[in-house]
């Protein structure tokens, strides 16, 4: 067990704010800063024990959230856990590879991947609610994209949102309200399943969870009440760029992993 100190305790809090008010403000995507901001803002520098914590604090997060959405009727459970149970799998395999990744090269990789997302949030188009719902499901893709974003979920330890909701939206015929909501059921349970598997590895740490998720309700909670007051495609674009920031530093910081 690795002790944390009165300032990295606080710190973790002061972290899962951020992730928290850029989730509340511009919706997915915001958790891809989790990663970073424990290992390089808190100085937590053991990547496996961080995508275990970081995924249990995602999870917390995602099942909390799940509960006003369903309230709302937002949640289509049985797409959800269709979605989910070939997510399950993938995680597990994801986990499994992920440990046996050395530190720095999971890390170099995560950042290739903030990169990517962060050109998604960039290009991507707004999604109004009046999408066409009259098409019929796609099983074979539900399942199919349930499996890769629980893989990378697994594998990175990220909830993985930004995949989930458009997966549902075109594989599952779902508005994107509904894939909003329905979405946190899968965020929620490849977390969950990432962090036990990395709780049997003994990275996982329970104080820093419980700190992120203390920060990240109270960040979640401002953020989404100044959401309504900006221009979200331009905060979504400023998000993006300083994910490509964070992602080019983590790419310096481990590029000795290669070379």
């Amino acid at each position: 067990m690795i002790d944390v100190t009165t300032l990295q305790m606080l710190l973790s809090i002061v972290s899962g704010f951020l992730v928290g008010f850029s989730l509340g403000l511009i919706g997915g995507g915001g958790s891809i800063l989790a990663i970073p901001l424990l290992i390089y803002f808190v100085g937590f520098n053991h990547p496996h024990l961080v995508i275990g914590t970081t995924a249990l604090a995602v999870s917390i997060n995602a099942f909390l959230n799940l509960i006003p959405h369903a309230r709302k009727k937002h949640v289509i459970f049985r797409k959800g856990i269709l979605f989910s149970i070939p997510g399950v799998i993938g995680v597990l395999i994801g986990a499994e590879l992920g440990l046996m990744t050395p530190g720095k090269k999971l890390l170099f990789i995560f950042a290739i991947l903030m990169i990517a997302i962060a050109i998604y949030m960039l290009r991507r188009k707004c999604v109004n609610e009046s999408i066409d719902v009259t098409r019929k499901i796609s099983y074979p893709k539900l399942l199919g994209i349930g499996f890769i974003v629980g893989f990378a979920s697994g594998y990175f330890g990220i909830g993985g949102g930004f995949l989930i909701v458009p997966g549902l939206i075109y594989s599952g015929a779902l508005n994107i309200i509904q894939a909003v909501g329905t979405s946190l059921i899968s965020v929620g349970i490849f977390g969950l399943v990432t962090a036990i598997r990395y709780s049997l590895s003994g990275d996982l740490n329970l104080i820093i969870t419980i700190m992120y998720v203390i920060g990240g309700i109270i960040g979640g909670w401002i953020g989404a009440h100044f959401a309504s007051k900006v221009s979200r495609k331009t905060l979504t674009r400023i998000f993006a760029v300083i994910i490509i920031l964070v992602a080019i530093y983590m790419l310096y910081m481990n590029l000795s992993a290669f070379f």
